[in-house]
């Protein structure tokens, strides 16, 4: 009889294989045209959305799925020219991946969900509850990355994304999904080889030129993090950071506390730009605590 242990992590499958949930496509009205969308649900209660970061997909939350699920009614997806969802040839500007969520929600039939957004994720679901508060419960803005616009934190991104993407080797897109980690052992074959499914799709290289239009100076600074619209954002904010976040310090994390007029601060330990895939638990319970009684962990 083998002793080998069960790895805690066996596969997104294996994250998902005990949880009742629905994977659909969902036609999302955008600007003169619908955006296929990909969509995944599950559980029951308060509505919970959760958005990923630059060239993601909702797998970024696969080992979240079942803990958020006993609390909430859970819908992840993949946001316009990422992951699976369509790949319409236009800038995918922060207004625009908030028009995408509006139009999703309200495809959906949900009037107001708590929101949690990673890197990207955290930009969109900031932006879209500073002009559309009524929608929005409760925040996280988990590693939202780069408040402070540093130019070299663009250029990174730029460089290590397009490269990922222009060639999808298996050694590029490990590089650029270590990238996120601070613990790089802990990227799967199966996550890398996932991404590299998505970066070979045809017209991805085109989408992802169309995403990383937020990090050229000139475009991004119509949208950049800034106190005149930040400090329109009413709904109770948590900023969930890490000790290692390649994208920004603690010291952005206080500037958003400053022009934030409800929010507070966590700190997960030992984690890098994806704390819900390398923190699970503490992940998780900060999100139950935050959203469902409006406490922060000690």
């Amino acid at each position: 009889m083998s002793t080998t242990p069960i790895p805690e992590h066996v596969s997104v499958w294996g994250e998902l294989a005990d949880v009742d949930h629905t994977l659909r496509h969902v036609d999302v009205p955008l600007g003169d045209g619908v955006v296929r969308t990909r969509v995944l649900q599950a559980g029951s209660g308060p509505e919970l959305v959760l958005l990923h970061g630059t060239g993601g997909h909702l797998e970024a939350y696969a080992r979240d799925v079942a803990g958020l699920a006993r609390d909430f009614h859970v819908t992840l997806y993949d946001m316009v020219g990422h992951g699976w969802s369509d790949l319409p040839d236009r800038p995918y500007t922060i207004d625009v991946l908030s028009d995408h969520l509006a139009g999703l929600l309200d495809a959906l039939g949900i009037d107001a969900a708590h929101l949690s957004g990673e890197s990207l994720g955290g930009w969109v679901v900031a932006w879209f509850a500073a002009h559309h508060p009524d929608r929005v419960r409760r925040l996280v803005l988990n590693t939202p990355g780069n408040i402070a616009n540093k130019p070299d934190v663009m250029r990174r991104m730029r460089e290590t994304t397009m490269a990922a993407v222009q060639d999808p080797s298996e050694e590029t897109v490990r590089r650029r999904v270590e990238f996120l980690f601070h613990h790089k052992e802990m990227v799967t074959d199966e996550l890398v080889n996932l991404r590299r499914q998505v970066y070979s799709r045809p017209g991805f290289v085109q989408a992802i030129t169309n995403t990383l239009v937020l990090q050229d100076p000139e475009i991004r600074k119509d949208f950049a993090w800034d106190p005149a619209w930040v400090g329109r954002v009413t709904a109770p904010t948590l900023l969930l950071w890490t000790e290692h976040d390649p994208t920004g310090g603690l010291d952005e994390a206080d500037m958003l506390l400053g022009w934030l007029p409800d929010a507070r601060l966590h700190v997960i330990a030992d984690a890098g730009h994806w704390p819900q895939w390398e923190k699970v638990d503490e992940y998780l319970e900060t999100h139950r605590a935050w959203l469902l009684h409006g406490k922060v962990p000690a």
